[in-house]
């Protein structure tokens, strides 16, 4: 197992792949984040991150004491289809190249190498989370060094179940491109359907159930992606008024934290019974 996850490690340090997905969740988070808020806030005008919020609010969205916010707020719907394209590209990137068949011969059991293949990712996905903090972190100081903010930072305990909550949800959607390429053994499918999901279905579902099917919504409520964003709505202490897309409170942080914790156990067992069930041609 220890050999796996190393030589996991190993692959996914020198594959691009990986660290293209990781800038395009940074530079979004940037983006989204800071850049369009402090421009909205330097200019005066309003656009789609500051319409509706008092100027000296959006200022303060910027500052140390709001990094948390910035960091892990787009991980239910952005990053979180980035985190899964990253599962489904490992995972189903063996089936497609062949090298499966030649990893399996040398001596590994299936359940060995699925496993040092997850435990890589979650690792992958830790590394994700810190350096976005520490490229969010670096932003904020600068905006309160050029606005003259406050410097007050977020306590070690409200950093700690940001970094916690923020790496559950990413490594959720990470497990859920894992699952599907291993079901369906290739690497497109699996990232087709899961970001149609993430960006579409499920926000479509919720809607309808909203507006038509109101006795539908404990389903609505049930969905991962729901879920993901009601646990970072109650790590970060948001308001509805400031939430990112896909961060709402639709059920509550504690609720929102099991369910998430049963999805990663689902995806973990249906990935393994899969690969030691199904042939891997």
């Amino acid at each position: 197992m220890l050999g796996s996850y190393r030589a996991e490690l190993l692959k996914l340090r020198k594959r691009g792949a990986v660290w293209v997905l990781f800038a395009a969740g940074l530079v979004l988070s940037l983006i989204f984040g800071y850049l369009l808020p402090y421009l909205g806030y330097a200019t005066g005008e309003e656009n789609q991150q500051t319409s509706g919020i008092p100027r000296s609010e959006v200022l303060r969205g910027l500052l140390p004491e709001r990094v948390m916010d910035n960091t892990i707020g787009g991980y239910p719907v952005f990053a979180g289809a980035l985190a899964l394209v990253l599962g489904a590209i490992v995972v189903g990137g063996e089936y497609t190249w062949g090298t499966l068949k030649t990893i399996l011969s040398q001596r590994p059991g299936r359940g060995t190498v699925l496993v040092g293949q997850l435990l890589g990712l979650l690792t992958m996905i830790a590394l994700w989370v810190v350096g976005m903090f520490a490229a969010c972190a670096l932003c904020s100081i600068g905006i309160a060094a050029v606005e003259n903010g406050s410097m007050n930072w977020p306590g070690p305990l409200d950093l700690l179940t940001g970094f916690a909550g923020g790496w559950l949800v990413l490594s959720v959607w990470c497990l859920a491109g894992a699952v599907l390429a291993v079901a369906f053994r290739n690497v497109a499918l699996p990232i087709g359907l899961g970001v149609v999901w993430i960006l579409g279905v499920e926000a479509l579902f919720a809607g309808v159930v909203t507006s038509l099917l109101p006795d539908l919504e404990f389903l609505a409520d049930a969905m991962p992606g729901a879920n993901a964003g009601a646990l970072v709505f109650a790590v970060t202490g948001m308001t509805a008024t400031d939430a990112p897309p896909g961060v709402r409170d639709a059920v509550s942080g504690d609720r929102a934290l099991w369910t998430l914790l049963a999805y990663a156990a689902v995806f973990v067992v249906l990935a393994l019974v899969t690969t030691r069930r199904r042939d891997i041609a």
